[in-house]
């Protein structure tokens, strides 16, 4: 019996499961902190001393100002934000097609919690301080694109009717949400202190019960599919060639140097690997400062496919469903590749 435990426990699937495990239960603290916070806000009132900062974004982009607070939160944590967002398009106080606008402007708040947990002191050390900051700075000039890119899409296609706090009709909107409840969230507040931790603790339990289980069995499959890639492309007929022959193409078409080829392939599956690959063909001249950047950014475009599929599938699905979900991955990817796209331009 012993040693059957021992063989089912060493099997690599269990190493595999205990890690989703990890990551899950990392994912629902943060969301849980999200909607916790989300909650608190509305019933302290807190939405409108934040409202001072963040109508910057909000009021142009025709969003009400409560978002704002989701917006500046995914600085110190994306779950969080995202988590926040979640509650607001379930309350009704945005559409789908809000939703959408809110999550496209929260990227360079997104990015900018990445320059001090990994640009900072991780990457730039690696490539250099010169390759290092033209790199960091390109990728937040990107972001801060996506983002501004999202307050024009709101300040066109948004209007009183994909809002619901600004929906005095009531009744359904076009694309998701209703403005009756909307109203709730906002204009019924908890009578004291403890009643609104009490119903914000509410909400997020509520919250965590529909999100986890779907959550969790999207990372564990996503997971193993990742970890037995190479017997489920050896039963494919194909193998890990292809990423490699992505890169050769687009290094071919952009006429960078040979030794481009293993960084893109090597940034595609993991930054710092690409970047420590990269790091001393910079400083022996195979690259310039330029070049190198240009290499990297490749690298993400083809890395996209890789981490959309680890990552970004059970995190969207997890926290907004398999429909919504689906067309926040398309308007995110395809912004970054757009925006990429129009770097690789200027830098060669």
């Amino acid at each position: 019996m012993q040693s059957l435990v021992a063989a089912v426990l060493g099997h690599p699937a269990v190493s595999v499961l205990g890690e989703v495990a990890v990551r899950v239960l990392r994912i629902t603290v943060f969301l849980s902190v999200g909607v916790f916070l989300a909650e608190l806000a509305v019933a302290f009132g807190l939405v409108e001393k934040i409202a001072v900062v963040s109508r910057y974004l909000t009021s142009p982009a025709n969003l009400p100002d409560e978002v704002g607070t989701a917006i500046l939160t995914t600085t110190a944590s994306t779950t969080a934000g995202y988590g926040m967002l979640a509650d607001f398009r379930e309350s009704g106080v945005l559409s789908d097609r809000a939703t959408l606008v809110a999550v496209t402007i929260n990227t360079f708040f997104g990015f900018a919690q990445h320059i001090i947990t990994f640009y900072a002191p991780i990457l730039i050390p690696i490539l250099g301080f010169r390759v290092g900051v033209l790199y960091v700075a390109t990728r937040g000039l990107i972001a801060l694109a996506i983002t501004l890119t999202g307050i024009a899409a709101g300040a066109i296609l948004l209007d009183a009717s994909n809002v619901g706090r600004s929906s005095a009709s009531g009744g359904p909107t076009p694309d998701g949400g209703t403005a009756d409840d909307a109203g709730d969230v906002f204009d019924e507040r908890p009578a004291s202190r403890r009643a609104a931790i009490r119903t914000a603790l509410d909400a997020t339990a509520e919250k965590v019960r529909d999100i986890l289980p779907r959550l969790a069995a999207i990372y564990a499959v996503v997971s193993l599919l990742v970890a037995y890639g190479d017997e489920i492309l050896a039963l494919a007929g194909s193998d890990g060639a292809s990423v490699t022959a992505a890169a050769d193409g687009f290094a071919g078409l952009l006429g960078l140097p040979g030794a481009a080829i293993p960084v893109i392939a090597a940034y595609a599956l993991d930054t710092t690997s690409g970047a420590t690959v990269i790091a001393p063909l910079i400083r022996n001249g195979t690259f310039t400062a330029r070049t190198a950047v240009a290499t990297m950014l490749v690298g993400g475009i083809i890395s996209f496919a890789v981490s959309t599929f680890k990552r970004s599938i059970p995190f969207q699905y997890g926290i907004w469903g398999r429909e919504f979900g689906s067309k926040v991955i398309v308007v995110n990817t395809g912004l970054k590749i757009v925006w990429i796209a129009l770097a690789l331009v200027v830098l060669l």
